[in-house]
């Protein structure tokens, strides 16, 4: 019997274990996880200094490098968003509605855990945390694949939430990591559907569109984050200049960091050469259209793949556009369906472009920046949906759960 089947068997038992857990017994069991967090926060980081040195001796690139890197202050974030997410209300067994019909027979749909999770993700370790967590939040059990990059570092973090569920008394195998991370593991992850009720990958767009290709599963589909800012012909100049930077270069690694910037001509040819001398003196690279290129000396000629490109660094593209309309245009086109912004004092443009985009998160004179779970209120995020069944935007709690049915009656028929 293969790792992923035997894993899957167990999960499924698990599930059926978690299913019964109050939610202050499974509040318990996330205090006890964050209480080892901590405690042990000297051996996890020894084993992640493992894969920034592997990972370093092979070339990779510093941003990736910032995804796997831990610290004590970022387990100490992971620590305090397990005790935030203790706090939030547990969405099992809410009631959604209650239907009672003139024969006295009464239909009420509840909110139940999807079961058993699946999660292949890329180099970040705090998924780990993060998917765990809010599956035993909302009582289901996971069964997480991440990289090889991140190897030492998942199975650290794997084995202290085992030592958190064991003080709690719950059973481990309501979180169990994939230790192989060959592509056939994966494979078998794609089509696990006995034990899998769903899979979310989490990472770049090979792996999102290797997953939704290839799966027999159900997939949540988590989107690649090419975002764009628009900034119009009547967008406030410091405005502007301070949100591109704040969601440039705050932090570049993130999918809800920009990676195009589209620019109204006339803007352009008044604040342009600003622009790009303020993105410059915050190291970032710019690629650009001729329009772009002819303002500044440094300004690389963009390619048609730099508007398809999530560079996840210090580099943005730039491009002129004459209207909304155009850039509403270019972001249908190349956009993931992410996040996407406006600046502008035009009222009727923002409507137009909220109308007209097709994205989970849309906003005008604001940072792309605050896609995420805990800024919009939902605490962790398991990911961010693009697709539109099921779930859209951060994911957070109430997307890891579906409903059921329960008809009460006292012996009606059907006639």
């Amino acid at each position: 019997m293969s790792e992923v089947i035997e894993k899957g068997q167990r999960a499924k038992e698990a599930a059926s274990v978690l299913v019964h857990k109050t939610t202050d017994e499974k509040n318990s069991a996330l205090t006890s996880i964050a209480a080892q967090i901590l405690a042990q926060s000297s051996y996890i980081l020894e084993e992640n200094s493992k894969d920034i040195e592997e990972n370093r001796a092979k070339g990779v690139e510093d941003s990736l490098l910032d995804r796997l890197l831990l610290t004590t202050e970022r387990l100490e974030g992971m620590a305090h968003g397990i005790e935030q997410l203790v706090k939030l209300e547990d969405p099992t067994g809410e009631v959604l509605q209650t239907i009672e019909r003139n024969d006295g027979l009464k239909i009420t749909e509840m909110r139940v855990p999807l079961g058993v999770v699946g999660m292949i993700y890329e180099a970040r370790p705090n998924v780990t945390v993060d998917a765990s967590t809010l599956c035993l939040k909302t009582g289901n059990a996971v069964i997480l694949r991440g990289s090889s990059s991140a190897y030492y570092s998942n199975k650290a973090i794997v084995n202290v939430i085992h030592d958190g569920l064991k003080k709690a008394g719950f059973p481990k195998e309501a979180v169990q990591l994939i230790e192989d991370t060959s592509r056939q593991t994966a494979k078998e992850l794609f089509t696990l559907n006995e034990y899998l009720d769903v899979l979310i990958p989490r990472g770049g767009k090979n792996l999102i569109q290797t997953v939704v290709r290839e799966a027999s599963v159900p997939v949540l589909e988590t989107g690649a984050g090419n975002c764009h800012i628009f900034i119009d012909e009547s967008a406030d100049v410091k405005m502007a200049f301070e949100i591109v930077i704040n969601a440039k270069t705050q932090r570049p690694s993130v999918c809800n960091a920009i990676e195009t910037v589209l620019v109204h001509d006339t803007w352009l040819a008044l604040h342009g050469k600003d622009l790009l001398s303020l993105l410059m003196d915050h190291g970032v690279e710019v690629h650009g259209d001729e329009a772009v290129c002819q303002l500044h000396s440094q300004v690389q000629r963009a390619t048609e793949d730099d508007w398809e490109q999530e560079y996840l660094n210090k580099t943005v593209a730039m491009k002129r556009v004459l209207s909304v309309g155009e850039a509403v245009s270019h972001i249908n086109k190349y956009g993931t369906k992410h996040s996407e912004a406006i600046i502008t004092n035009d009222e009727s443009h923002v409507k137009e472009f909220f109308t007209s985009i097709d994205a989970a998160a849309l906003y005008h004179n604001a940072s792309t920046r605050f896609t995420d779970g805990f800024e919009f209120g939902f605490g962790a995020e398991i990911g961010i949906s693009t697709q539109k069944l099921h779930a859209r935007g951060p994911m957070g709690l109430k997307a890891l759960t579906s409903t059921k049915f329960v008809i009460r009656g006292n012996g009606q028929i059907k006639k």
